[in-house]
């Protein structure tokens, strides 16, 4: 009991910090799983409705804002924020925490991608260097890494959130001292804001001037979830409790908010993505106000909604979403690389996203109980400690430490020969280059074709032919200007059938269009009938319009093919090059990502425009036949429309 005139102290920080634990936050696992599940699905399971999942990171670093400014500013901690020993103290605790399931999970998964070799192992150097100094995200921008582009996948490329984040932990704990020297609750978050809306501002401007990836992986352009959920922290520490708080009908209203917040952060895992402003950082942001708003909700006071959502077997979840994201995507690269040959950028079966999915959630729970756990309570020296003991311990104590000694001393070796025996490059890659290589060194002046006998087709110089392409045809340049001599080839990486026409109308205007147009443009998407239509009548009536055909393990790919040999059919002046059926039975000619030719396929692809224009001499000499042979001179009627 408490004396007259002598009342309790009651604040909104006292009693978040007392709920269970000092460091357990209501709702919070909860959210954990929502956000974990988001990040998941989308890329596990892409043919689901969740396109825009990868928000589930945002949840993350709103969560994480919140929540160490909150452990920061608890009054044991408030006056000694700047003293040295506390933030050495603090930032052991983050190492404790994040340090352990992190070395698991790269040595095992770099030691499994060794054994499987081939382009998985590109950059592993890089990447566990990322990983283990938390650097990921900026090595990769200064490596030039697109995290958007469809090629050989990383093996970590998910680190890249976890290196913003300890980042964050590094860097808050030294400034929150100066942000606690503004005056005024309400100016201080107001200036957390500010700096909240200027990271967004500055991702926008990136994703503007084309640079989307820099624009997602940059601590600056991308600290606004995290400053959010500051200004909650700040908002909320201290503030005084109130007896209203705990009434059924702000509970009730806490519970509406909090619904609401989730409901913003489904909306915007279910928006598409854009390259712009719309997503970058508009559907973010949507995500990061939806997170705090229902972390707002799980901890107010007695809250419903916190309880809720902290209910089973979302908190089982939420307690191992760390290692659950650690895992979920190197495990789904090696299980498609494992049994397809291909990444994640080929397309994800469902059999393999729901293999992925058991054996992370597996591999999440082991560590858990076996690595992160004991680490986190005892910290690294006692827990090591502990792993002796158990050496020198009973002989079935003694079998276990021994087993997990092997294994660690196996997965680091097999790490270090993981990065030893990294190529520089993908076998994709270097045929690329090897095509810019010959493009650039190209011969203009174009050899003499050998004159063909009266069996044989006329088959044009490559003094007449012009070819726009991707970098399937970059890949087989080499080859092209071997069987054609003085061909101009025009191809780039990751051009789609929509900058064709673009391309042939400039040929054009600066009469640079030969007789012969070679297009081959269906690897990165599906092709427009219009595009099409537009390619065709820029060609004109006097040209040859040969469209190579697309193979590449992509869901669009029969579409694409069905489409160009449809408007061939329906057009006089169109072919088919058929570098889909040329290649099947050669795929071991294709680098490691079944799209690109190397040396001896680009001499397939070239092979394919050849009898392409083989064809077209044998059509137009069959049409000189049945004009010769119509009764009235004329030539017979075409059975389908220009």
């Amino acid at each position: 009991m408490t004396s007259p005139g002598c009342e309790p102290r009651h604040d909104f920080g006292h009693f978040m910090q007392n709920q269970t634990t000092l460091t357990r936050f209501a709702g919070l696992d909860g959210l954990r799983a929502v956000a974990v599940t988001l990040v998941v699905v989308y890329h596990l399971f892409p043919g689901l409705p969740m396109v825009g999942g990868f928000v589930g990171v945002d949840v993350f670093f709103v969560i994480s804002g919140f929540l160490i400014t909150s452990l920061l500013l608890r009054p044991s901690r408030l006056g000694r924020l700047a003293s040295p020993r506390r933030l050495i103290d603090f930032w052991r605790r983050r190492a404790r925490r994040l340090l352990p399931a992190l070395a698991v999970v790269v040595t095992v998964c770099a030691t499994a991608a060794w054994m499987l070799g081939g382009d998985l192992l590109v950059g592993m150097g890089r990447q566990v260097l990322g990983a283990a100094t938390f650097s990921y995200n900026w090595l990769a921008v200064a490596d030039g890494t697109d995290y958007f582009a469809a090629t050989a996948p990383e093996l970590f490329r998910n680190f890249w959130s976890l290196a913003v984040e300890e980042q964050f932990y590094v860097v808050w704990p030294l400034l929150l001292p100066l942000v606690l020297l503004i005056p005024g609750r309400w100016a201080r978050v107001a200036l957390v804001v500010v700096a909240g809306g200027g990271s967004a501002w500055w991702m926008a401007q990136l994703v503007a001037g084309g640079d989307v990836t820099r624009a997602y992986f940059g601590t600056d352009a991308h600290a606004f979830g995290l400053l959010i959920g500051i200004a909650l922290a700040l908002a909320v520490a201290n503030m005084p409790q109130k007896e209203w708080m705990l009434s059924r009908t702000v509970k009730s209203a806490s519970l509406l908010i909090g619904l609401l917040g989730l409901a913003a952060i489904v909306v915007a895992a279910l928006m598409p993505e854009t390259s712009d402003a719309v997503t970058f950082p508009g559907t973010l942001l949507l995500a990061s106000v939806g997170s705090v708003t229902a972390i707002f909700a799980g901890v107010w006071p007695g809250s419903w909604f916190g309880r809720a959502l902290d209910v089973q077997p979302l908190k089982w979840i939420g307690d191992r979403s760390y290692g659950i994201y650690l895992w979920h995507w190197p495990v789904l690269v090696l299980v498609l690389v494992g049994t397809q040959g291909f990444g994640p950028e080929a397309g994800v079966p469902v059999w393999a996203g729901a293999s992925a999915l058991v054996l992370a959630v597996g591999a999440s729970a082991v560590s858990y109980r076996f690595v992160e756990a004991p680490f986190r309570k005892y910290g690294f020296r006692h827990a090591m400690r502990g792993l002796g003991r158990r050496i020198a311990g009973r002989p079935m104590s003694k079998v276990a430490g021994i087993a997990a000694l092997t294994i660690a001393l196996v997965a680091i070796g097999g790490t270090a020969a993981a990065i030893v025996n990294a190529p520089h490059s993908t076998t994709a890659a270097a045929a690329i280059d090897r095509g810019e290589d010959a493009l650039n060194t190209a011969d203009e002046k174009a050899k003499p074709t050998p004159k063909p006998t009266p069996q044989e087709a006329v088959i044009p110089e490559g003094t007449e032919i012009t070819a726009v392409g991707d970098s399937v045809m970059l890949a087989s340049a080499p080859s092209l200007l071997e069987e054609f001599p003085g061909i101009e080839v025009d191809a780039e990486v990751s051009r789609s059938i929509w900058a064709g026409p673009d391309i042939l109308q400039h040929l054009e205007d600066n009469g640079q269009l030969r007789q012969n147009v070679v297009v081959g443009l269906g690897t990165n998407g599906p092709v427009d009938w219009g595009v099409l239509e537009q390619m065709s009548k820029i060609a004109g009536p006097d040209r040859n319009l040969i469209l190579v055909n697309a193979h590449a393990p992509r869901e669009w790919i029969p579409g694409v093919n069905s489409d160009i040999e449809k408007f061939a059919d329906r057009h006089r002046r169109v072919w088919v090059a058929d570098w889909s059926g040329d290649i099947a039975p050669h795929e071991d000619l294709l680098a490691g990502d079944g799209i690109h030719p190397g040396k001896a396929g680009g001499d397939v692809f070239a092979g394919s425009v050849e009898t392409a224009l083989e064809q077209i001499d044998k059509d137009r000499a069959r049409a000189e036949k049945d004009f010769a042979k119509a009764p009235t001179g004329r030539a017979p009627r075409i059975p389908f429309p220009e």
